[in-house]
């Protein structure tokens, strides 16, 4: 009954905050975090008559649920692209995705090793700040151009190419952060091979299966006759194939990505196709994306404005100009116009719910508490991080809508 409270107040909130943005003419997602923002600062200033919201937090099935709005809208966003899209946008989005990592973990690095005092601990910290500014969260610029109704368009299947091929890059960074942060030290040459050789197994599993078992399946399930028989059995490949990211080190989201990346109409009738895909969307967009986003919202910690304003705004003003530079630069020598360069360097910038999990691990792991007394630059900067997730993925939409909604090649 409790979680049931939960989910019908963060549900009514952001949907109706995501119904008066679309009504302003901005994407629904911003409405929806603003919404969780909101919710927090109540449920924070009245602790006590806002209990159950106040606590969601460590409510692991709460948790679970925001999981499955992610793995929903990645699923969704697999459904809207096909492979072919993905091929055609591979030469521009890797130079976007690799641009767009490098650039912004060159400068949370830098920032971290000038601003953080010198420690045992300094590497692993400066290396948790480049991995946070490098991340990019693949629902947050899905979710987006869902919005804007751009996925399918030139910049939109090159955004979310390049942000796989971002978060893909990520969890191998984030590998190598969780060892440093273990062992106090860089994993050798042959754990990063590992790391190489387990995505690369995942590849290959999901794409044979895709192309192979997914038309073989296809066949038999266009025999049935109840349309919710092929729903059931697109989330059950959806989840296998999370799984197997999963086991191989890979996030799940992934998995979900390249599941519904390989569901095609060829895969079953066209009808039953529109009526699945509409299922999905039904789901997702009207019941646990906005859960999710809202969740995010209220997960705004402010006291790192108030202690550290000086490294919040270089964090903050190095993430956003890291992106837009290290994708936008390579996407314009790719022979993509000034405006789509600069909507591929404003969709890379939000980071969003990875960025957040990356920021629990070091948190869980001590690494704002050392050395000790702490520094404040240290004590707030998970708040930093924090907000900097959370402000990179209002502001990426705003960005986006004026530089795609009028865009002639879109």
């Amino acid at each position: 009954m409790e979680l049931l409270y939960i989910l019908a107040i963060l549900l009514f909130a952001a949907r109706l905050a995501g119904e008066i943005m679309k009504w302003l003419g901005q994407p629904s997602l911003v409405g929806e975090l603003l919404a969780g923002i909101f919710l927090g600062i109540v449920t924070a200033r009245f602790p006590d008559t806002f209990s159950l919201l106040s606590s969601i937090s460590h409510n692991d099935v709460f948790h679970g649920i925001t999981e499955l709005g992610i793995f929903f809208l990645m699923l969704l966003a697999g459904l809207e692209l096909r492979p072919s899209d993905i091929v055609e946008s591979s030469r521009v989005a890797l130079g976007v995705a690799l641009g767009g990592m490098l650039l912004p973990f060159g400068l949370g690095f830098g920032i971290a090793w000038v601003f953080l005092p010198a420690s045992e601990v300094r590497f692993a910290q400066a290396l948790f700040l480049g991995t946070a500014m490098a991340i990019t969260a693949v629902p947050v610029a899905a979710k987006i151009l869902l919005d804007l109704g751009k996925l399918t368009s030139r910049v939109g299947k090159t955004l979310v190419s390049a942000a796989v091929y971002d978060d893909i890059a990520s969890l191998i960074l984030l590998a190598v952060l969780t060892a440093v942060i273990r062992y106090g030290a860089l994993p050798d040459i042959q754990t990063f091979g590992f790391l190489i050789g387990k995505v690369s197994i995942f590849f290959i599993i999901t794409i044979g299966l895709g192309k192979y078992a997914f038309p073989w399946v296809g066949k038999k399930l266009r025999k049935t006759e109840s349309e919710e028989f092929v729903f059931s059995m697109l989330i059950v490949a959806a989840m296998s194939y999370a799984v197997i990211g999963e086991v191989l080190g890979l996030h799940f989201i992934v998995g979900a990505f390249m599941a519904g990346l390989f569901f095609r109409r060829q895969t079953v009738s066209g009808e039953i196709f529109d009526d699945t895909k509409m299922k999905i969307s039904g789901v997702t967009l009207g019941f646990l994306s906005p859960i999710f986003f809202a969740s995010i919202g209220m997960s705004l910690d402010l006291s790192a404005v108030t202690q550290i304003p000086g490294l919040l705004f270089v964090i903050l003003a190095a993430a956003f100009m890291g992106k837009l530079l290290g994708a936008g630069i390579p996407a314009y020598f790719s022979g993509m116009s000034l405006r789509e360069s600069a909507a591929l360097g404003s969709g890379m910038c939000a980071r969003g719910a990875v960025e957040l999990i990356v920021a629990d691990i070091a948190l869980r792991a001590g690494l704002f508490e050392m050395p000790d007394p702490t520094p404040q630059e240290i004590t707030f900067l998970f708040s930093a991080v924090v907000i900097m997730a959370i402000v990179t993925t209002i502001i990426t939409p705003l960005a986006l809508k004026p530089l795609l909604e009028d865009d002639p090649k879109g």
